[in-house]
């Protein structure tokens, strides 16, 4: 099985809550981001961001330039249908972050919580550090 076919079977066979790293607000990330980027016009990804409300909590504190990627189109629909209209004001990729085409230099903040330490292959992790760079 592959890593998106493995990711989509999750998202679309467990509740979000169900997940072992569901948390219903990303209060410390949300903290440090608005410490990091307090301009409101910081264009920040969320990489592996799919059905976690940190979106929700950044387009609500006025954040205009939030990009969510994930490598599960079924996260992301999730995540969408939850903001309903503001969902359109956010950039959505569903990718591979390891090969996924992503401008250089595009993110003033770059946000993990839960990607990184989930590449096992050395050859991921260096593809994944390259896109950060």
């Amino acid at each position: 099985m592959t890593s998106k076919a493995h990711w989509e079977n999750v998202y679309q066979s467990r509740a979000v809550d169900e997940v072992s790293w569901y948390r219903a607000h990303l209060d410390v990330s949300l903290k440090l981001i608005e410490g990091a980027a307090p301009d409101r016009s910081s264009a920040i990804i969320d990489v592996g961001g799919g059905e976690a409300t940190l979106v929700d909590d950044l387009v609500t504190r006025g954040y205009g330039d939030v990009t969510v990627l994930d490598i599960s189109q079924a996260a992301i629909d999730v995540a969408k249908a939850r903001l309903g209209s503001s969902a359109a004001s956010v950039h959505w990729i569903a990718g591979d972050i390891t090969n996924v085409d992503l401008l250089p230099a595009r993110y003033d903040l770059w946000h993990d919580r839960a990607v990184f330490h989930f590449l096992t292959g050395a050859k991921d992790r260096a593809a994944y550090v390259a896109q950060v760079a």
